[in-house]
């Protein structure tokens, strides 16, 4: 089990968020970025719906109150175990005593921590993610604090080397530093903007703003305006839908979303691109590129692809490992 020593604000227990309760008005919380939540999984032999720890802040202290295998993936942070630098995706053997230290975020915005079988806290509406506003789920509804102790799952550690193990995953990386790339579709009310603020927000970049948390992101840039007026009746949202309140400039939706918003909405990110925006910081430019459903259905082909070509090659290494043994 691993003891936070200290550890800023916001940090959760989160998983792939709690579906089929919209129609009821709660939302699906989960990881803000499933990558980086499914990545530390997997390098312990989780399954991707296993409870991690989300961390949006740092620096972060943490120590092993017994031996215990552990993963990390996410943003860098020159992360330490008992001073020994560790890669960005790791996953390792900690020995009672051992401290483990997330420095500051210098590339990326959250690190996910995964233990054995998934964070032991309980089930509730079929999830183990927090929902923050409700204050139900996750570690006690609540976020994370100095002296909270998280036991894994599972209590038997997965294989691993001594030296423990990484992944080199380029393709997960956000795309040149302070831009990100996102690609979206239109959305219900996109043509009810004029011609030059549809031209405008699908080919100049707008502002990550520091007005966000995981429910919303606002961005600064060319304000957008709709050909008619008037207020819509509040409709269903989800995470990665892009409003446009009254003053033209947008808001991206995130995970804790509310179910339902009377802004118009022009564009959906679509969802293999999510962690893109999570792992965005403020003052990061954000471009939308349009694409069509094929093309969304075929990038979380893709995605799906890579994490399971991932979880192929650690089972792999492991069994070869096995065999030298």
């Amino acid at each position: 089990m691993i003891r936070v020593m200290s550890l800023p604000p916001l940090a959760t227990v989160q998983d792939l968020g709690r579906d089929g309760h919209w129609f009821e008005g709660l939302g699906r919380a989960g990881a803000m970025d499933p990558v980086s939540h499914r990545i530390a999984n997997v390098l312990l032999g989780n399954a991707s719906t296993a409870a991690t720890l989300e961390i949006p802040l740092t620096p972060a202290l943490f120590r092993f109150d017994t031996r215990q295998a552990f993963a990390i993936a996410g943003a860098v942070c020159g992360a330490k175990l008992d001073g020994r630098s560790l890669p960005r995706i790791f996953a390792g053997q900690a020995k009672a005593g051992d401290v483990l230290e997330l420095g500051p975020i210098s590339a990326g915005a959250r690190i996910y921590l995964a233990l054995p079988g998934g964070i032991d806290v309980p089930e509730v509406l079929g999830s183990h993610s927090t929902q923050l506003r409700e204050a139900f789920g996750g570690y006690k509804g609540r976020v994370l604090k100095p002296d909270d102790v998280l036991k894994p799952t599972i209590q038997a550690d997965p294989p691993l080397p001594d030296a423990g193990i990484s992944l080199d995953l380029p393709m997960f990386r956000l795309r040149g530093e302070g831009h990100v790339h996102v690609r979206a579709l239109p959305s219900t009310e996109h043509d009810s903007f004029d011609i030059v603020s549809r031209q405008a927000f699908w080919s100049e970049p707008y502002i990550l703003t520091r007005e966000y948390d995981r429910q919303g992101q606002r961005l600064d840039g060319p304000a957008l305006t709709r050909k008619s007026s008037g207020e819509l009746r509040s409709h269903g949202i989800v995470p990665g839908i892009v409003q446009v309140p009254g003053g033209g400039l947008p808001i991206i939706q995130l995970a804790d979303s509310a179910t339902m918003g009377g802004y118009p909405k022009i564009a959906a990110i679509i969802e293999p691109d999510l962690w893109r925006i999570a792992q965005a910081r403020p003052d990061d430019r954000v471009w939308f590129h349009e694409v069509g459903l094929g093309e969304a259905a075929q990038a979380a082909d893709e995605q799906e692809a890579a994490l399971a070509h991932a979880a192929q090659a650690l089972d792999d290494a492991r069994e070869q490992e096995l065999s030298w043994a």
